[in-house]
């Protein structure tokens, strides 16, 4: 028989030792970023090559408990995938416009090779960065900027799109509507940068649009802060139109700057001291939860829990408060995280865990950067391996999208074969995409043992496969397995159950 099947290790199965550790709750969205920007690996790799590092990458990740990947395809008004709307980054090839050897399309495999681990994939995008340096960035000749000038401006040694030209939004938006039409992604994630970062003692040049759209926009000559913001919100809002229109089962998720506002500037704010979506970046992100324009927010809380003006514990308790109905995961800095100590030495991922886990409306983690979680900085990773992480976890539902959990699988049957016995099951069929299987738990319980789904010691492994080979002991044993069907949302089915005697 060709080993087509995901085998489950005996020692994970039963383990002869009782692990002293915090329970793992059953529903956690466990992310980790992944950029190309200013990456240089890339270039210097063929596709082969590429495909061996991503392979060796997701095998990481998945070892660590990790179970979406973030991963930036649009890093400057380019593509880690093939396009039509923009050129090829120049992060993948050295050369903006250039393709890669092959027919290659790295966002493809990655999307296939996460889905193989039933890992999410997250294109992340950058909404409005072209350039970061005019004098070290050459765009290609196809690119937009040509075709377009009038809807660049440049900021400092940036251009960037002027956020308050529709020609913007909408060009925006195609790209958005083309990699949601054509590729099975979970989501489209954006990250902090909207209006650029404030450059001292310079003013943002978007004299031109003001004047041309504000009075049509209901904005007088002095209300150029809240115009900023409408562009942005009508930004955030088509794009969450675009993507429910072509696949409504794709989410969209940000992640802003950490600070929301400053107590000093609103009653509503942090207890904090340092730059602002609302003021500095134009980002209103508590009205696109409040409006249910994004699916999850993921602020970037990266500081240190003691931070004086940045409390990553302030902060966390404060998005808690605000997350007005919609998940909300915390954006985790790996380096500041593992080399902040507490006064026994231990670093502070233990105190993070327990608090983002301790909160309500919290409901995941996501850990900056990808490179950092593969080397095991400082050992973050076996930490997540052998106590956060150490039982598969699925993404919480997204039930005020759908929570119309799908139909209990068929045909669940146990079947001894050369490589020992194979637990199997049909999938229920339908035309609904929102109900359509997408993977699979699989529980086991000991005899006598009382049939829980919510007993995270007794989840196996989640799957997008239809069958796993189960270990085998000689003996008098007899174990209850238990298989559910899980939606493109996450909700899971009724349960299945084979008794099985090993």
């Amino acid at each position: 028989m060709k080993r087509l099947f995901l085998v489950v290790l005996i020692g994970l199965l039963f383990e002869a030792v009782v692990v002293q550790a915090q329970k793992t709750p059953k529903r956690e969205f466990r992310g980790v970023w992944v950029q190309t920007v200013y990456q240089s690996q890339y270039r210097q790799m063929n596709p082969a090559q590429m495909r061996d590092y991503f392979v060796r990458m997701l095998d990481r990740f998945q070892a660590a408990g990790i179970n979406a990947l973030i991963f930036q395809v649009r890093p400057q008004a380019d593509a880690f995938y093939q396009s039509s709307i923009e050129p090829w980054s120049r992060f993948l090839t050295g050369v903006q416009g250039q393709a890669p050897e092959s027919d290659w399309d790295p966002m493809q495999f990655l999307i296939t090779a996460c889905h193989a681990r039933n890992m999410e994939f997250h294109a992340w995008l950058n909404p409005y960065r072209v350039v970061n340096n005019v004098n070290t960035e050459e765009l290609a000749a196809d690119h937009v900027y040509f075709q377009h000038p009038e809807w660049f401006v440049q900021y400092g040694k940036q251009i960037l799109f002027d956020p308050g030209l529709p020609q913007s939004r909408k060009f925006i938006c195609k790209v958005v509507e083309d990699i949601v039409s054509r590729y099975d992604v979970d989501a489209i994630h954006m990250d902090d940068y909207f209006y650029p970062y404030p450059i001292a003692g310079e003013e943002f040049p978007d004299d031109y649009s003001f004047e041309t759209y504000r009075e049509k926009m209901g904005f007088s000559v002095d209300e150029r802060d809240d115009w900023r913001r409408q562009n942005v919100n009508i930004l955030i809002k088509s794009l969450s139109e675009t993507i429910r229109r072509v696949k409504p089962w794709v989410r969209f998720g940000i992640s802003p700057f950490g600070i929301y506002r400053n107590k000093k500037s609103s009653p509503d704010g942090s207890d904090t001291n340092g730059l602002q979506n609302y003021d500095d970046l134009y980002a209103d992100v508590l009205r696109w939860t409040r409006n249910g324009w994004v699916d999850y927010m993921m602020p970037q809380l990266y500081w240190e829990l003691e931070h004086r003006a940045a409390s990553s514990e302030k902060l966390i308790r404060w998005w808690n408060r605000y997350a007005n109905d919609r998940h909300l995961y915390v954006g985790q800095s790996i380096e500041r995280t593992m080399n902040a100590t507490d006064a026994s030495g231990k670093s502070e991922l233990q105190r993070k865990m327990e608090l983002s886990r301790s909160l309500p409306n919290v409901t995941g983690n996501c850990f900056w950067y990808g490179a950092q979680l593969c080397d095991n900085y400082q050992g973050v990773a076996t930490e997540l391996t052998e106590n956060y992480h150490r039982r598969p976890a699925l993404i919480p539902a997204y039930t005020f999208i759908d929570e119309k959990a799908p139909k209990k699988v068929r045909r669940l049957r146990a079947t001894w074969t050369a490589d020992g016995y194979v637990l199997s099951w049909k999938p229920r069929s339908t035309r609904d995409a929102m109900q359509e299987s997408v993977y699979y738990c699989v529980y086991c319980f000991e005899k006598g043992e009382p049939i829980d789904l919510e007993n995270t010691d007794c989840l196996l492994l989640t799957t997008r496969a239809t069958a796993v080979i189960l270990p085998y002991e000689k003996g008098d044993r007899s174990c209850t397995y238990v298989v559910t069907a899980v939606d493109r949302m996450h909700n899971e089915s009724k349960a299945n159950r084979k008794k099985v005697k090993l």
